[in-house]
């Protein structure tokens, strides 16, 4: 082990390890072997900095309810959530996998992130319809998949950056262009590939958000969704207020999230502290550090000491 790493108690680690196991396999989830073949590359290198920031479980889930809450402002990916996924009537396992997902893009040998990513795209293929307001919608619109893409890709960087570890502008960029890959693969073609086109991209996206019922009653599902063990409830509360602290001012306007609805002082403290722990508990059965073993790593690799 190295001087990077936390070393719980064996009977908390086990724990531990079941939670994750739970979480990325078992009934109804798609079986994925990030181990093997040994040696293959996944779409993002070891040494990426994907692979550093996709570790953390709680920034993880910070950022991803982040993206999620832009998504659901904008009204026709809203209306292909709300109307075509099971979110609503099991939130737990469209929560497990959708984090599987984010795992296997990063994480997974090459050639398996390139089969789950062409079965999402058949899925989304059937998906379309209309808005409440008239507007036509389809799930491989390139709009709204670049839009997708780079809420994902701003809030898994950001939630990490501002709760985990902050990261210089030249890393912040290099996790832009990480996700090109991925994001082709997916269908964008046209989403933000730095920093700067994030923003233009903010910009132009901005006066087509709108606040709705969806997005109160997507956060409500969440709080008493039973996506972690009932000791880490609050915590789990706690890490949805840091999702909404997350957003852009200007987005966060719109969607009419005010302050209330963020974190305090405490908050922000619990939540930095709980990320900075998160980033130094290897979990041997989870993915990143089965994606280490692949590439003939250590399994405590990505948790080295800077």
């Amino acid at each position: 082990m190295t001087a990077a790493t936390l070393s719980l108690p064996l009977p908390l680690q086990r724990r531990l390890e079941r939670e994750s196991a739970s979480l990325f396999g078992g009934d109804g989830m798609p079986q994925i072997d990030f181990s093997h073949p040994a040696g293959e590359p996944a779409l993002a290198a070891a040494d990426s900095v994907s692979w550093r920031v996709f570790k953390n479980p709680v920034s993880l889930f910070i950022g991803g309810v982040a993206a999620v809450l832009l998504e659901l402002g904008e009204p026709r990916v809203r209306s292909g959530v709300w109307e075509h996924s099971s979110f609503r009537s099991d939130p737990v396992t469209r929560l497990r996998r959708t984090g599987l997902a984010a795992m296997v893009t990063v994480y997974a040998p090459a050639s398996a992130a390139e089969a789950m990513i062409t079965g999402v795209g058949r899925q989304h293929a059937r998906v379309r319809g209309a808005t409440r307001e008239g507007q036509a919608y389809a799930a491989m619109d390139p709009e709204l998949l670049d839009w997708v893409q780079a809420t994902a890709s701003f809030g898994f960087l950001n939630a990490y950056h501002r709760f985990v570890h902050p990261l210089a502008p030249a890393e912040r960029d290099r996790f832009w262009r990480e996700a090109q890959p991925g994001a082709r693969l997916f269908g964008a073609t046209g989403t933000a590939d730095s920093e700067a086109g994030w923003e233009v991209m903010l910009a132009a996206m901005l006066p087509k958000l709108r606040a709705a019922p969806e997005i109160r009653e997507f956060l409500a599902i969440l709080r008493d969704a039973p996506a972690f063990p009932r000791a880490l409830r609050p915590m789990q509360r706690l890490l949805l207020r840091a999702a909404i602290d997350l957003l852009p001012a200007s987005a966060r306007e719109v969607l009419e999230l005010g302050p209330e609805a963020g974190l305090s002082r405490g908050g922000a403290r619990l939540v930095r502290a709980a990320g900075m722990v998160a980033d130094r508990l290897v979990i041997r059965s989870a993915p990143p550090a089965q994606a280490c073993r692949r590439m003939g790593l250590p399994a405590e690799w990505l948790y080295r000491a800077a």
